[in-house]
Formats: structure tokens, sequence, C-alpha cells
């Protein structure tokens, strides 16, 4: 493909008159973060997250203007198993490629999940004075949400991974050497395997003059995802299956026990920006 120079010297005049006219701003946002989830069996409990960001917004006219950015978001929480010794099974393959029923009970089993994420937003601005140097401001957009990594880290008072081959109706309880068997005080860490969505993003707050270049903005928002950040194409056992021992079994956590949940970010509390005018 060819490129003409004078189209490509005439883009980069324009989108830099675009940057020249536009509104600058930086700032940060905190609140509840929670990555919400239709998989059964468990419960949740929220940790505050949060956010930072950078952008400009580009005015239109007097009242609407159009926005773009780059954010920085950190969700966390804990996951359990509802009741708290419970028993899930998963069919796995063993190293003479027998398939079996994995049987994993757990006692107490927990999870502490830390997402970070990029997120790219594309909003619309409406805005009105309201007072000297006092300004409404609403913002209603998208944003694509990447997950950068998607982390746990499970613990648990016992786990007891056992196996039920039914081709022969044999039980194996203990066979360490094997993968079967109970390890106590269980501590690992894993990580999700995830894809990018959209989210709908909306604030609602005042801007403050401070100067004639400066502004304090203040908000509340309130961002929404669709569809799933979890990337896999098969349910898998919340503790992994290891071949070879008992002692060294990875947790593909608790939402990868079905592959079409629908895990995705929810979030909203408070933003608080610098506008460079």
């Amino acid at each position: 493909m060819k490129f003409n120079s004078k189209n490509i010297i005439g883009t980069i005049a324009f989108l830099i008159s675009q940057g020249i006219a536009a509104q600058f701003y930086v700032g940060i946002q905190s609140g509840i973060g929670a990555i919400q989830s239709d998989v059964d069996g468990i419960k949740t409990s929220n940790r505050l997250g949060g956010a930072v960001k950078a952008g400009y917004i580009y005015s239109l006219n007097t009242h609407f203007g159009i926005g773009s950015g780059v954010e920085f978001s950190q969700y966390k929480q804990e996951v359990s198993l509802y009741p708290s010794s419970a028993t899930l099974t998963n069919f796995e393959v063993d190293i003479s490629t027998s398939a079996f029923a994995y049987n994993v009970t757990t006692k107490n089993y927990r999870e502490k999940q830390t997402l970070h994420a990029v997120q790219i937003p594309l909003f619309v601005q409406y805005k009105t004075t309201i007072n000297k140097g006092i300004d409404f401001n609403f913002r209603a957009g998208a944003k694509y949400f990447l997950p950068v990594n998607y982390k746990i880290k499970a613990t648990a008072d016992y786990v007891n991974g056992t196996a039920y081959y039914p081709d022969v109706n044999l039980t194996i309880d203990n066979l360490p050497e094997y993968g079967f068997g109970r390890q106590d005080n269980y501590s690992s860490s894993g990580e999700y395997k995830t894809k990018g969505i959209i989210m709908s993003s909306f604030e609602l707050g005042f801007t403050f003059d401070m100067g004639s270049k400066h502004s304090l903005y203040a908000a509340m928002f309130l961002e929404n995802g669709y569809g799933t950040i979890l990337d896999q194409n098969k349910n898998e056992s919340y503790i992994g299956y290891n071949p070879t021992s008992t002692a060294d079994r990875k947790p593909n956590g608790l939402y990868s026990t079905d592959k079409d949940a629908k895990i995705r970010p929810v979030a909203f509390g408070v933003t608080v920006g610098w506008n460079f005018k």
C-alpha cells in the first residue's frame, strides 16, 4: 500500500491542532472495584480498587466535547467456597492417558485475587456553567478494558485429591507419587487467562476553576463490564492435578471450574482530577 506524503502531513497537522485545542487532564479514582461472576457455590468479599488516568477532551462547542486517554486500574477481592468444606469434581487424564474423575476436597479455601488492567476510554462530555468558576459536568461513554494480569493467591487448611476410574470402578485416595492424597496448610499462587472486553462508563461531577489555566475536577463514577474477561475453552479443577506429587498442585482458581462463566469488572466511587486548559 502506497502512502501520500501530503495526506500524512495533513493528518499529523490535524492531530496536533486537536491537541492544542484540547483540555488535558490527569486524575485518580477510588471506590469499590468488584469482579462479578455467575459461578455457583462461592462468596466474594470486595476491597477498595482504584485507577490513575490521563487524557484530553476536545471541545466541539460551548457545552459538548469528546474525550479519550489511557487509564491503569487495579481490582482486589477475596473469594471463598460456600460452604467452607466442599468437594468439586473434574475430569482429568493421568500420565498413562487414562481418564478419571478428579475429586478435590478443601477446608476454608480462600483465593485473594488481584487484577491489573489498561483501559482506553472514549466518551462524550456535557458541561454547563452554574456559577462563576464552577461548571457542572456529565460524561458518558465506553472503555476498552484490557487485563494485564489476573493473579490469585490460594490458601486452605488442607487439600485432598482423590481419583475415581469408572471403567474399572476403582477409587484411589492415597498415592502421593501419582498426585492423589492429602496436603495440609495449602498455599500456592496462580493466574487466570484473560481477554479484553467493553465497559460502559458514566461520571457526574463539577469543575472548579483554580486560575486561568487550571481547574479541579471532582465527580462520582460508575463502570460496568460486558461479556467476560475469562479466556478458557474447558472446565478445570480449581486446584490443578499434578501427576507426580501432592505437594505442588497449582491453583487454576474457582472461576476456572466453568468455562462459560461471566466474569466482569464493575466499579463505582469518586474521581478527582486536575485539568490543564
